[in-house]
């Protein structure tokens, strides 16, 4: 604060500057008349020179509540930027602050920043020019006293509501349930309000209300609270709302109320094993003493004292069923108030059912008049149903089972339940075994293509069999598989078979058979007409056929080549001439060479020679025993044995034998090159015809023994290489000569 002298001095200079015509101020400064902020908020100050001046000094000062003038700071320009010092803060945490645009910053706005700021702006020659900003600080806190009002004749004092720290000051309303009370300020039988304002040191209001109501009984449960309102910056308003609270009324006990609690049903019954809650409510306040009984022969047996007017029975048994009592123990009750109330508790039970069976009942197939029965006991008085299979038989408690059959088997539940007391229910059950011979049911397939079964074709047989004890399947052919799951349902058992279609199959069929103890029973599956393979099988075996041949042809032209230039390989002296050194065969009724007579049949008339058959002949021929033979001969020999089939059926077995026992080892082998051309036309169609007969047998020493087996000439057809047992017609043997012939 300035002196008074310094004062008296500034007042003359400005009178005397006023008095001078050149004196008058030329800058001039702007300001915010009026800065509006919350307590705790930012606030800001500005002032702005209007006319630039290229050098002057800004300083802020505050004017108190008399008048006094504070100097706060100051502002020079420094280059482009100003450049701010802080002379007296006045105390004020945090102190002030000037920006770099010269403006008086108060951070965290109190009640105490509400004053009047001058801003002063001094130019030299330009003059001096000042302007006052005025800075309000709104604030509000509200605060609400309750208390427990007691027993009033009149009228009760409901709360107090105070709002401190306010400005401007504020007001305070009442609400009862989220209804404002309109009450007066001035006494009233039914209710009133007073209110009483107080101005603090800092200059701010604070403002107290207290609420006096009239209670009645149904104000025991109201929600109270009370609110501020007050001012805002810009014109606006603000609202504060307190906690509601309830109050605490006292007043005497007018009914009483007891009951059964949770589990119960609407007929008042429990089951038994259940925890049981009785319930004891009186609408006096505050909430008294509550005292539980039962009555046993008039006399009360007391069970419990408490506050909550709660008892639980733990684990309620049948005994426990009778009659319960509650007493309210308010003394301040009219005397025609019923403080006692009772009731009757109903403990339902359901005694463990009895069948008249064991767990398993066996009885036999077809039987009938087979009766169980199902006791049930209990209060109340249980129903019983039957089911089977979650499938519902009947209601009562006995079960009639009549005409058993294998469907009849299953597991039997017998349930007994109380239709007032929900979830009080029993069950028994016994399992039904029907014993008896089996019941087969197979699987019948059907041709893959047409009306017709093809041989070759696969097929997958399924026989399905029930009964008990459980039965056994077996199958008139080998490789079933082992037991499948049942496709027909619970009870049943399979099994499968897999296996080629072939005409034997056709003619004898396939049979399945189920049996155990009781007996058994059988089904034969019928393929009907089996139509043959299709050629591709054979065109497959003809292709095998030629290669071989052509194999065969390659081998021989091969070793023909190694033995060039030795006399004798391969051709003869003369047309018909067997070659020099060489004894000649002898004919019957024919000059043809050996190699002709065996390709076309030879002579017709050859006579037998010996006892022994032809594989003994043949044998002997053959050097079978002599281990002087050579490899060629060998080579001969093996040729001869396979190319038997070509001889023809008027050819004698010693015919044959003289003419390999005539060649020597190089002309059997050009005996063998010559025969081979009609082997390789022959060996397809004998090769096809051993693909249709899968008996054909594989061995050279078993074509010796049927071959040795006939003796003599060979018969028509060379039927001593048709194989035991199999499947050529008469047609096909002189087909297949015919074929070897070509």
């Amino acid at each position: 604060m300035e002196p008074p002298d310094a004062r008296a001095g500034l007042l003359w200079l400005a009178f005397l500057l006023a008095g001078h015509p050149g004196a008058q101020a030329e800058v001039h400064v702007s300001v915010t008349p009026l800065v509006e902020g919350m307590r705790g908020e930012r606030i800001t100050l500005d002032c702005t020179p209007l006319e630039k001046p290229e050098h002057f000094v800004l300083e802020w000062f505050l004017i108190d509540a008399s008048g006094a003038r504070y100097h706060l700071a100051s502002v020079e320009p420094q280059g482009s930027e100003l450049l701010g010092t802080i002379h007296d803060s006045r105390g004020r945490r945090p102190p002030y602050q000037v920006d770099s645009l010269g403006r008086l910053v108060m951070d965290d706005a109190q009640v105490a920043d509400d004053r009047d700021y001058v801003c002063v702006v001094k130019a030299g020659a330009a003059g001096t020019s000042e302007a006052t900003s005025r800075v309000r600080v709104f604030g509000e806190s509200l605060r609400v006293l309750a208390p427990s009002p007691g027993p009033h004749p009149c009228l009760s004092q409901i709360a107090t509501c105070s709002s401190h720290n306010g400005n401007p000051v504020s007001q305070i309303t009442w609400y009862r349930n989220g209804k404002r009370l309109e009450v007066p300020m001035e006494m009233n039988p039914k209710g009133y309000m007073t209110s009483r304002m107080v101005q603090e040191a800092s200059g701010l209001y604070s403002l107290t209300s207290t609420l006096y109501l009239r209670l009645y009984k149904a104000d025991r449960n109201a929600n109270f609270h009370c609110a501020a309102h007050y001012h805002l910056p810009s014109g606006q308003h603000g609202r504060l709302d307190s906690h509601t609270f309830r109050l605490t009324l006292h007043y005497p006990t007018e009914h009483v109320q007891f009951w059964v609690g949770s589990p119960s049903t609407t007929e008042g019954w429990v089951r038994e094993g259940d925890a049981v809650q009785l319930l004891c409510q009186g609408d006096g306040s505050p909430s008294l003493e509550y005292t539980f009984f039962r009555l046993q022969n008039t006399e009360e047996k007391r069970l419990n004292v408490n506050l909550e007017g709660n008892l639980t029975l733990e684990g309620v048994r049948r005994s426990q069923s009778g009659t319960y009592g509650c007493r309210v123990e308010d003394y301040d009750a009219a005397e025609d108030v019923e403080l006692t109330k009772t009731l009757e508790l109903r403990v339902a039970y359901l005694d463990p059912l009895e069948l008249s069976v064991g767990e398993e009942l066996f009885v036999f197939l077809n039987s009938s008049h087979t009766m169980v029965n199902c006791s049930a006991s209990g209060l109340p008085a249980p129903t019983v149903r039957w089911t089977k299979d979650s499938v519902p038989l009947g209601d009562g408690p006995v079960l009639s089972l009549s005409s058993i059959t294998f469907d009849s088997a299953g597991t039997y539940v017998c349930e007994a339940s109380s239709p007032t007391v929900p979830l009080l229910s029993h069950t028994q059950s016994f399992q039904l075994v029907v014993q008896g011979s089996p019941e087969l049911r197979p699987k019948e397939m059907e041709p893959k293509s047409g009306d017709s079964w093809t041989e070759g074709d696969e097929v997958k047989l399924v026989c399905s069999a029930r009964g008990y004890p459980e039965p056994k399947l077996t199958w008139s052919q080998r490789s079933a598989t082992p037991a499948e799951p049942p496709f027909e349902g619970k009870g049943w058992v399979s099994s499968s078979l897999t296996l080629k279609v072939t005409s034997a199959l056709s003619r004898e069929g396939v049979s399945c058979e189920a049996s155990n103890t009781h007996g058994k029973i059988g089904h034969v599956f019928h393929f009907g007409s089996v139509a043959p393979q299709t050629a591709q099988a054979g065109v497959a075996v003809m292709a095998v056929a030629v290669s071989v041949g052509l194999l065969l042809l390659v081998v021989a032209a091969f070793y023909c080549m190694r033995r060039k230039g030795r006399p004798g390989c391969c051709r003869r002296t003369e047309k018909g001439a067997l070659p020099p050194g060489e004894p000649e065969l002898s004919h019957s009724g024919s000059e043809r060479p050996e190699q002709t007579g065996l390709l076309m049949g030879g002579a017709s008339g050859g006579v037998r020679g010996g006892s022994g058959g032809f594989g003994d002949e043949v044998s002997e021929g053959l050097g079978v025993g002599n281990q002087q033979s050579t490899g060629p001969a060998l080579w001969a020999q093996a040729e001869l044995l396979v190319l038997s089939p070509v001889l023809s059926p008027g050819t004698s077995q010693r015919q044959a034998l003289d003419l390999q026992l005539q060649t020597s080892s190089e002309d059997q082998l050009c005996s063998c090159l010559h025969l081979l051309p009609p082997l390789a036309l022959a060996l397809p169609s004998f090769l096809c015809l051993l693909g249709r007969d899968p008996q054909w047998p594989a061995g050279l020493q078993e074509r010796r023994r049927e071959v040795g087996a006939l003796g003599g000439d060979l018969p028509p057809g060379n039927a001593t290489l048709r194989p035991q047992n199999s499947s050529w017609t008469q047609a096909q043997v002189p087909a297949w000569d015919k074929a070897l012939r070509v």
